[in-house]
């Protein structure tokens, strides 16, 4: 049990051990409640910390009704609940004013509410994952520096032993990640001008009286992601972990569609409906795809755009290229792709994971030639970098 001196003195708070994350996590949540006019004081988040020994974890939902039952006693405080716990363990309110945000050397942005968010929730569903918090020599580590180290390593040097934890950890945040995309790319239902014949019509059964008005809406088409991932070898180090990307955007979206290629172009969202990953890549591994071959971005995109840009390209369209820009064909041929891809959609963006490498310059001839159609040029090696597509996808296309 957790006494309330030990919370008034702030040792159960910040200033405890991290490797008692999700202790640290729950208090900071309490103290940032009370901020903004809950009741979770002292005995309300030891009642907190109590729910560390009996809820489920692994599932935010499970954390987010066993935090309101405790905290909430109202309808108010209910409703306000829900904002305060995305805004905490989501980071969805740029402007964040708790005291977390006040201390020297922090980064008072929406990009980094959003990296706090993530690893305060990862810091506490890691409590139901304790060999997340050992490290590969088996020792326990701070949740804190493990979920750091998985976050920024590239994917091309991730050890072994890491690799079950970073694909627990992967699997987590980015579902978590396009969720909160495929509710923001969602299209929203405006009212236009009054429609005033159904109104007059409506209005019949009420004596003649416009009580209910109806409106002229606008037709909007749903926000539409079209993926295209390059397998060929000299992508083979990034490929599976990028696979894993790619599946879990296609589970939140309800229009994504994924292609692979190498040589040639095959479509892969009927496989990646699959429950599960494994059950995906055994359904590719029946596919001719090429995997581990050439490589021609500008062929494949122009067998794209001849058998499927009239179907997937439109206003409403995110059209993403995962690619290390090493293109055998011509380059000619990708700049007149690329440029008829950009005319069609919403934003074209190129993830590349060798970006992240320190003496990286896109001087290939791929490269070069694909750059001025390019909304978002950005890197593709570590989970950090991918969890970046949300803050991409937020930005408004430049020209």
């Amino acid at each position: 049990m957790f006494a309330t001196s030990d919370i008034q003195r702030g040792e159960v708070g910040p200033s405890r051990d991290l490797a008692n994350g999700p202790v640290r996590a729950l208090v900071e949540f309490c103290r940032f409640a009370r901020s903004k006019g809950l009741n979770s004081g002292p005995k309300e988040t030891i009642d907190c910390l109590e729910v560390l020994r009996s809820a489920d974890l692994a599932d935010s939902e499970v954390l987010k009704f066993a935090l309101r039952a405790v905290l909430c006693s109202s309808k108010e405080e209910w409703d306000l609940f829900d904002a305060l716990f995305e805004t905490f363990w989501g980071g969805l309110e740029p402007n964040r004013t708790d005291p977390a945000t006040k201390r020297p050397g922090r980064k008072a942005s929406g990009d980094q509410d959003q990296t706090e968010g993530n690893e305060r929730w990862a810091l506490v569903a890691n409590n139901a994952d304790s060999d997340l918090n050992r490290g590969s020599d088996g020792k326990a580590a701070s949740g804190a520096s493990v979920i750091e180290r998985l976050r920024t390593t590239d994917f091309a040097k991730m050890p072994e032993d890491d690799l079950a934890a970073l694909a627990r950890l992967s699997q987590r945040l980015l579902r978590r990640m396009s969720c909160r995309l495929s509710r923001r790319l969602r299209t929203r239902q405006c009212r236009g001008s009054v429609n005033l014949r159904k109104t007059i019509r409506l209005s019949i059964g009420r004596g003649g009286d416009p009580i209910e008005l109806s409106y002229k809406r606008r037709k909007l088409q749903r926000a539409r992601l079209v993926i295209l991932l390059d397998i060929s070898g000299s992508m083979s180090l990034y490929s599976m972990f990028l696979l894993r990307f790619v599946f879990t955007l296609a589970k939140q979206f309800r229009e994504v569609d994924a292609f692979v290629f190498s040589t040639n172009l095959v479509d892969i969202t009927k496989a990646l409906r699959a429950q599960r990953l494994s059950n995906a890549l055994e359904s590719l591994a029946k596919t001719s795809a090429g995997w581990s071959g050439g490589t021609k971005i500008g062929e494949s995109l122009q067998d794209f755009n001849r058998r499927h840009s009239r179907r997937l390209l439109s206003r409403g369209t995110v059209f993403v290229i995962l690619s290390d820009g090493w293109d055998t064909g011509e380059p000619e041929v990708l700049a007149a792709e690329l440029r008829t891809i950009k005319r069609r959609v919403n934003k074209l963006i190129w993830l590349n994971p060798l970006i992240g490498h320190q003496d990286y310059q896109p001087i290939t001839r791929g490269m070069t030639a694909a750059l001025p159609h390019i909304d978002v040029f950005a890197p593709a090696h570590n989970l950090a970098s991918l969890l970046e597509l949300e803050r991409h996808l937020g930005r408004r296309r430049s020209g």
